[in-house]
Formats: C-alpha cells, structure tokens, sequence
C-alpha cells in the first residue's frame, strides 16, 4: 500500500494518492491530471476511483478530466447529484482498491454531501481518514458554504458536532488524519500549518473535539468570527456539479503569444481584463493603463477569485517569460478558464513599441514617518483584513480591507490623496492598480507594509472605530 499526499501551497489543499496491487485512487485531485497519471505510469497502476468528500468551493477539481483519462469512477458522498456520470455512494460502503478498501462515512455538516473516507490496509485495520472539509488540523469545516432553504447554518454546525462525534471520534487515536486543507483556506477559520496529524493528538488539541464540548457551545464557536465567504465560492461548487472545459483546452485557447499590435487590438475588441502578474516593485515602474496586478508569487488564484467578480471574463497576461502555462493553470484552478492570450516579450515589448504606461508612486516606511511628522498624508489606507488592522494599526489610519474593494468603492474619493499599505506590500499594490483603473490618481504606495512601519517611529494604537474615509 502507497498513500501520498499532494500538497499546494497556494491553494493550502492537499490531494491524495492511494495504490495497492496494481489499482489506485485519487482523492480531491486538482484541476491538472498528469501529476496523477504520472504517479500511476510510474507505479504501473491503474486509476480505478476518483473520491471526492464534497463539492468543493475553493478550487475545481480534476475529477473530470481525470475520469474521462483514465476510465475511472467518480464518487461522491449520498446524495450528490452531477450532469456527469457519478457513483453517489451510500454511508458505510466499502470500495477495493487492490488489497485495501475505502470506507465512506456520511459526515454531513459542512455540506450536506460531506464523506470521511476511511482507508483500512491490507490486514483490514483503520490505517487513515481523509477528512475533507469536515475536520482540519487544528479546526472543523464552516458550515454556511451549503445553506439550503430548509436549513440555517446553526443547523448545519449540528449536524457537524453529531458527525465528528458519531462517525470520527470513535475511531482508534493512531488513526492518520488527512485534510482537504492547511493554514490558509477560507474554508475554516484557524488551521494549522501542519498538513497531517493522528486521530488521537487531533482530539487533545482541537477545539472542536473535545469531549466534553456541549452541542450548543460547539455550535455558537463554530459560527462565531465567520467572514463572508468569497464571491467566487459558488461559482466553483456549480462547475464542480456540472462539469468543465477540458483543461487541454483551456490550456491551448491560453497559450497563444500575441504581438503588441495583437495584444492591443484584442484586448479593445474582446473587453479583455489585462491581468499583470509580475512582481510588484517591477509591476510600478511601468504597466499598461488600466491593468490590474496580482502576482503570481502571492496568493494568486484566492485574490483572483475574490476579486475578479465575472469568471467568463476573458483575460490578457501580462507575466514574466516561462510563467505563463503556470499562470494558465493556476487560473483555471479556480475556474477562470478563458484567458485568451498574453503579450509575448512582456512589458519590454510594449515599451519598445512606444507605447503608453501607467506607474504608481511608491515610498518607504520611513519616507510615510517623515510625511506623516508633517502632516503631509491626506488619507492613510490600511488594506489588510479587519482582524488583522483591530489587532493593531497606524494611529488614524482607515481599514478599507482589499477583499472587500468591489463593494465599498463608493466610500472613496478621487479628489482625495491616498497613501496605501498592507502587512507586506502585495495587497496595497493590487489595491492601487485597481483603484489607478478606476480613474484614481492621488495614489501613494507604501513598500514593506505593515512590517516595515512597526520598524519605525511611526505611532500605532488598538482598534478605533472610523465614521468615514471621505
């Protein structure tokens, strides 16, 4: 028996890879397949199953492609209904895989549909569950991704506690437990970094299991500090239901290198988003009016989920040379799967064109004390999370959180200067080019965020309720 977990870090999702006796099972793939048909080649096994524990809302899962690659079997938990071939598996069926078997269990509450898969080795011992959204390292799943109109969320939390506490607890302490999810999903709210743990540990040091953890008081912990989930969500959990364009294609409609006058000329006549994925301290110097950065190397696909409302929309990259299948990819992981093309040469082709760019202001840490000991910043935006700006911010500063820019652009105003900071430098840039998009120009960038600011003489204070930005 081979059981291997397929971890990414921008997404904080691990897949999984299980083989025994020439047969294997992917659990929660990834958009791309041949990572798992690499796997298989190399092991010289046959995919037989593809098990999905939900429909996820984070990412869209390679089940598809996989399925249609490999003649495998897509399952679900009871009650799932799919536009694509599926098996719905019932609570306590047992499906081989070589010499081990996998055994759902029905744990509903982060979904309605959520299964623990429980593996049990070639001796038939429980050897590992793989837990989905339903228990992380450190924390369960949110239950309001699935809200039906008969139940509320403090339904689901319920079903939740009876779920961990009827079909997981149980099971012995030397249990492996493998999640869906780390430290840096918004599918729950306070994972660990650790990728893995045993059953046992798990119910000494997370909350949510806890013996003597009442039913009412599990639920109003589980509800309690919940943020909206992003935009995006339900647009995955529909593509995950109902199928997608193969990633093949999504892939050759990407890759497609256009010449200035190409890349200009379809960007007018398409509408095309101008998506600029370079570094931000490069991204600054010089980018094409009314694009809008987000890095490849941040958290990519989550902020372009959050902040690209429209997942048809078609996109033009702007990215450095060699990155732009992984772009594509990466994309497509969340299901924006219509990017169109991307300038070949980059931003020095565009340059060396003659053509027009925009760029924004950016200062140091110390460059905003100075400016600030003279009364020189008409509005400080601080761009991080509410949490993160209660827990500490500048003295006067407004949270103007960038997840939420789309739905409180009103609050701003173009004759106003901004000065822009985040915890490090990545969302305050994106927050600007969006902001340069949208006809503002009084816009200042602080380099190094938050992190750089503590290591000055600039004064900060605790959480201080503003009226207005205006």
């Amino acid at each position: 028996m081979k059981v291997e977990q397929i971890y990414t870090g921008c997404l904080a999702q691990g897949a999984y890879y299980i083989s025994s006796n020439g047969e294997a099972a992917i659990i929660d793939p990834l958009r791309e397949t041949q990572p798992y048909l690499d796997k298989a080649a190399q092991d010289n096994v046959k995919v037989k199953y593809i098990f999905e524990t939900h429909f996820h809302a984070d990412f869209v899962s390679g089940h598809v492609d996989l399925a249609q690659k490999t003649g495998a079997a897509i399952v679900f938990g009871p009650g799932a209904d799919t536009v694509y071939d599926s098996v719905s598996a019932v609570d306590n069926q047992v499906f081989a895989v070589g010499d081990v078997k996998i055994k759902v269990l029905h744990t509903p509450g982060h979904t309605l549909e959520s299964v623990t898969y429980l593996l049990l080795d070639e001796q038939g011992k429980e050897y590992a569950i793989f837990t989905g959204d339903t228990l992380f390292i450190g924390d369960v799943g949110r239950p309001d991704l699935a809200v039906k109109s008969s139940l509320t969320e403090k339904d689901l939390a319920g079903l939740l506690y009876d779920s961990l506490h009827e079909k997981i607890m149980p099971l012995p302490e030397e249990v492996l437990v493998y999640p869906a999810h780390g430290a840096g999903s918004a599918c729950g709210k306070n994972m660990s970094k650790e990728t893995f743990d045993t059953l046992g540990n798990q119910k000494r040091t997370n909350y949510a299991l806890q013996s003597e953890l009442k039913k009412e008081d599990f639920i109003k912990e589980l509800l309690s500090g919940l943020a909206s989930p992003p935009q995006y969500f339900s647009e995955n959990v529909r593509i995950n239901k109902e199928g997608y364009e193969s990633m093949d294609q999504v892939l050759k409609t990407g890759m497609v290198s256009l010449k200035v006058d190409e890349f200009e000329n379809l960007a007018n006549a398409t509408g095309a988003l101008i998506l600029d994925t370079r570094n931000q301290q490069v991204f600054k110097e010089g980018f094409i009016p009314n694009s809008i950065f987000i890095g490849i190397d941040g958290g990519f696909a989550p902020w372009v989920g959050v902040l690209i409302k429209d997942l048809k929309q078609p996109i033009l990259l702007i990215a450095d040379e060699g990155r732009e299948e992984e772009i594509i990819t990466r994309l497509a992981r969340v299901g924006y799967d219509n990017t169109i093309g991307f300038l070949k040469g980059g931003i020095e082709s565009w340059l060396e064109a003659g053509k027009e760019v925009d760029m924004i202001t950016s200062i140091t840490p110390e460059e905003l004390e100075d400016r600030l000991n003279g009364n020189a910043v008409d509005v400080l935006i601080d761009a991080r999370k509410p949490s993160e700006y209660e827990a500490e911010h500048v003295d006067g500063a407004f949270n103007f959180p960038l997840d939420f820019v789309n739905e409180n652009m009103s609050q701003l105003d173009r004759s106003k200067e901004y000065h822009i900071h985040c915890a490090g430098g990545y969302r305050s840039m994106i927050l600007s080019s969006i902001l340069k998009s949208r006809g503002f120009q009084k816009l200042v960038d602080v380099k190094k965020g938050f992190k750089g600011i503590k290591e000055t003489n600039i004064s900060t204070t605790e959480y201080v309720c503003p009226s207005t930005l205006k």
